[in-house]
């Protein structure tokens, strides 16, 4: 991986690792926790790209815990590439929503399922959006980037809750 750009996981994943040595699991818990409300990884990314980290000298990999759980830790290395990915343009994302995607195809749907569909994604969208203000709160005391990170989550909810409302 030395030489070969970074992509978005494992740059989360060695931006989460700065806090200190984690296990897959406690990556994983850590990103939902911290990333969840604006970024989604599968366990399966993560199981992925840690040997891949590995391999490319960006993590080390220490001796097996309970259960067979393996912590890394950033090397040198891997905080100077998470600092070059850092520095490097940002492209926004492809945004893969299920709710616009079968919109899409609407004319396919019965009048109730379109409108069942729309108020379940308000409902699910209105419980994300109090989750992400409470989480904005919450870091706005311990860590101010995480909390503005966050307000792209409450932008982004209130964004899809406004565009729902047109719609139902």
């Amino acid at each position: 991986m030395a030489g070969k750009e970074l992509n978005a996981t494992s740059a989360a994943l060695l931006g989460l690792l700065h806090e200190g040595p984690m296990t897959g699991g406690q990556l994983m818990a850590e990103a939902t926790r911290r990333l969840g409300p604006y970024w989604t990884m599968t366990r399966s990314q993560v199981y992925r790209e840690l040997p891949a980290l590995a391999e490319g000298g960006l993590v080390r990999v220490g001796k097996p815990g309970p259960r067979a759980s393996v912590p890394y830790t950033i090397s040198a290395n891997g905080k100077r590439a998470f600092t070059r990915w850092l520095n490097e343009p940002a492209r926004i994302g492809q945004l893969r929503d299920p709710v616009a995607l079968r919109t899409a195809f609407t004319d396919y749907m019965s009048a109730d399922t379109v409108e069942e569909m729309y108020a379940d994604a308000a409902e699910q969208h209105q419980e994300a959006l109090a989750e992400a203000r409470a989480a904005a709160k919450d870091y706005a005391a311990e860590d101010s980037s995480a909390a503005v990170a966050m307000e792209f989550a409450v932008g982004y909810h209130r964004s899809a809750i406004s565009w729902l409302k047109k719609r139902g």
